[in-house]
């Protein structure tokens, strides 16, 4: 079975510089991506944290569409319950009239922040995730009919973008066999548990559509690969205290590896760290192809999404470089 590769980006911040850096270090990624041959590029949206800043996918897309030619952009995704449907229709309208055929509008349920946060964000949608469900069918038919509930969502074209969901449970993997839709499980935020059976519950559940008469699901990882495991591991440090840290409930930028290796980590924090490091694909690029690979022959998938992070921008791009040769993927000729 061929594998293609996906990008997650999140837009990190990392110690010492602005997190409009990384605004900017995702739009220069996506241009990488496209050049490299990857299937798509998806943004994630978070709110109210110091890490994770990419907070606003839809006006990312726009941008990513204005700097690629035939990567598929994404969202990964839209957090439905704060938002109108009919408004997340047509945001994602113009976008595919942007980057005809390219759109792909994921969509979750979790808040990407706390409930300060979602309140902050829309006061009346707070707490409103029980209404998930008739929210994606709302936005199923208004971004896929002419109209629904007498309403048009525009512009209109020939095209309309591909709605996935997006989740880390059982509960998103159910809803998105019960609409036809496709699926993509969070896996490198449980670490991969609950994902088979989140997908083995997907196939067994799923209802064609007219657009999908077949389940279409991915899993997106944390990878990062590098000329050698020795520093794969050592630029994999900045997440692995950042692990840590979310774990005691404080959460910053990315921090320098070389600051981090001289200041060691206790026997209890290694002793934290050791299992997560064994699932994780780190190493030379033979060694994360072979465990993902792995993977996807384990649950049946013909495409992976790679999230990665890394302190220094040089060290995430050469990881997904490496990751593109060993798995052929097709380069853009320009």
């Amino acid at each position: 079975m061929s594998l293609t590769l996906s990008i997650l980006d999140q837009s990190v911040a990392v110690a010492g510089r602005g997190e409009d850096e990384a605004i900017r270090d995702t739009l220069a990624l996506s241009e990488l991506a496209d050049t490299l041959g990857y299937r798509r590029f998806w943004l994630s949206e978070h709110h109210g944290l110091p890490t994770i800043v990419g907070s606003a996918p839809e006006i990312l897309m726009a941008a990513v569409a204005a700097r690629t030619r035939r990567i598929r952009i994404g969202s990964a995704g839209v957090m439905l319950p704060h938002y109108s449907a009919l408004k997340v229709a047509e945001q994602f309208r113009v976008l595919e009239a942007l980057a005809p055929g390219r759109i792909d509008l994921g969509v979750g349920r979790a808040p990407g922040g706390d409930l300060r946060i979602a309140r902050a964000l829309n006061a009346q949608a707070a707490g409103s995730a029980e209404h998930f469900p008739e929210q994606v069918r709302d936005l199923q038919a208004w971004t896929g009919q002419p109209a629904h509930a007498g309403l048009v969502a525009h512009p209109r074209g020939a095209h309309a973008p591909e709605l996935w969901i997006l989740g880390s449970s059982d509960y998103g993997a159910q809803l998105a066999a019960q609409f036809g839709l496709p699926y993509a499980f969070a896996y490198f935020f449980t670490d991969g548990e609950g994902c088979e059976r989140a997908l083995a519950l997907y196939r067994e559940l799923y209802r064609p559509s007219e657009r999908h008469p077949r389940p279409q699901a991915t899993v997106c990882v944390w990878a990062l690969a590098a000329d050698d495991e020795a520093q794969a591991r050592h630029h994999a440090l900045s997440r692995d205290h950042w692990r840590l840290h979310r774990m005691r409930g404080v959460l910053g930028p990315l921090q320098d590896p070389r600051q981090l290796a001289a200041q060691g980590l206790s026997a209890a924090d290694e002793a934290t760290l050791a299992p997560m490091r064994h699932k994780a694909f780190i190493g030379d690029v033979g060694q994360v192809a072979a465990k993902l690979r792995a993977l996807a022959a384990s649950l049946q998938l013909d495409e992976l999404v790679i999230n990665s992070w890394s302190y220094d921008r040089a060290v995430r791009r050469r990881s997904y470089e490496l990751l593109a040769t060993e798995f052929g993927l097709e380069r853009s000729a320009s």
